[in-house]
């Protein structure tokens, strides 16, 4: 390799140096307002569940 942009043992050193921050997980949604979404996904507005690999196809 012809030279380099910065030397291998300056590598990552921001990386280390940042504190490690725990994700926050995301609260699910109260089961009543999920089958509510799930019911106006599937009936009202006609989604089907699923990837739907061959019906989009033909």
């Amino acid at each position: 390799m012809p030279g380099s942009h910065g030397s291998l043992t300056k590598a990552g050193k921001v990386r280390q140096q940042t504190p490690k921050v725990e994700s926050k997980k995301a609260p699910k949604p109260i089961p009543r307002i999920r089958n509510k979404r799930n019911y106006i996904k599937r009936i009202i507005q006609g989604q089907r569940v699923g990837q739907e690999k061959f019906d989009r196809r033909r």
